[in-house]
């Protein structure tokens, strides 16, 4: 059981939340935009995707 990260550009506004609140650091800041570099260690606790004011992360379980 593991869970895809998608973080939409478009809608990133480059706050750095996601980076701030993930506990096993899943997101990195990359040309002011969050990009997904560790969607392994996800662990489907939502933290990201309840901090984003922009709706751009989803969390699903694959």
């Amino acid at each position: 059981m593991g869970f895809s990260v998608v973080v939409d550009a478009e809608k990133c506004a480059g706050c750095e939340e996601c980076v701030d609140v993930c506990p096993v650091e899943v997101f990195e800041m990359k040309d002011d935009k969050s990009v997904v570099v560790e969607e392994d260690e996800c662990l489907g606790c939502e933290s990201c995707v309840e901090v984003c004011e922009e709706g751009a992360i989803t969390v699903e379980e694959i």
